[in-house]
């Protein structure tokens, strides 16, 4: 009869060293999981998870240069197998739902990963999703028509991932001509995202956008 343990690869995108680190140092002590690799952006992440096809991957909502959640839609496209943990300090009431739409398997607060980390590991590579209890609750209140709590929440969740996206970058004080270079879209693109923005938030102007948005990023930031 053999006994052998299966070992399974995870690999961490991060680009904070230390974060990278202290996940490891969890995950390595499992007799079942190994960390395989680790990457700090999206281009190194997209070419080494390619290349050692980890059974899991845990990876930050921001990392340099782009999101994890154009990560995640990389994954989906060229590794579908792959399950994907997002392990973020974002407020998880507004972005776990877009990382599940994307094709994340869960979704966990830097906040809680030091506590819960291994039962979110456990669960997805186990096949389901993880979320905490309150996010489970949103997404059960969206399904029976509850409208959110707050109308700051209804309105940032009418945005798509591009205007969110655009829109944080706004509070982070990047320009138009910046956010166009770091997208890889021209300029006039990312004025027709600042309006639509605009719009659906109910902001007449640049100028109000742009404190909207920096207290927002701020406030998601913190952790909501």
């Amino acid at each position: 009869m053999n006994n052998q343990l299966t070992v399974k690869n995870v690999f961490i995108v991060d680009d904070h060293p230390m974060v990278r680190e202290r996940l490891a140092e969890l995950i390595n002590r499992e007799e079942d999981l190994t960390v395989c690799g680790e990457a700090e952006d999206r281009p190194e992440a997209l070419e080494k998870i390619l290349k050692i096809k980890p059974y899991l991957v845990l990876l930050d909502f921001t990392l340099k240069s782009s999101q994890g959640i154009d990560l995640i839609k990389d994954l989906r496209a060229a590794a579908p197998d792959v399950r994907l943990l997002v392990v973020s300090m974002h407020d998880e009431l507004i972005y776990a739902e877009r990382c599940l739409r994307a094709g994340a398997h869960g979704y966990i607060t830097k906040q809680e990963a030091s506590r819960h980390v291994m039962q979110a590991i456990r669960q997805v590579l186990a096949g389901d999703l993880y979320v905490s209890a309150e996010v489970s609750k949103r997404m059960l209140e969206r399904s029976l028509g509850v409208p959110p709590g707050r109308r700051t929440d209804s309105a940032i969740s009418n945005l798509t991932d591009r205007e969110l996206q655009v829109f944080e970058l706004i509070g982070q004080g990047w320009s138009t001509r910046q956010i166009a270079k770091s997208l890889s879209i021209d300029s006039k693109t990312i004025d027709t995202y600042r309006a639509r923005v605009k719009e659906k938030l109910g902001l007449k102007t640049s100028a109000e956008l742009l404190q909207h948005a920096i207290v927002w990023t701020h406030e998601a930031e913190r952790g909501g």
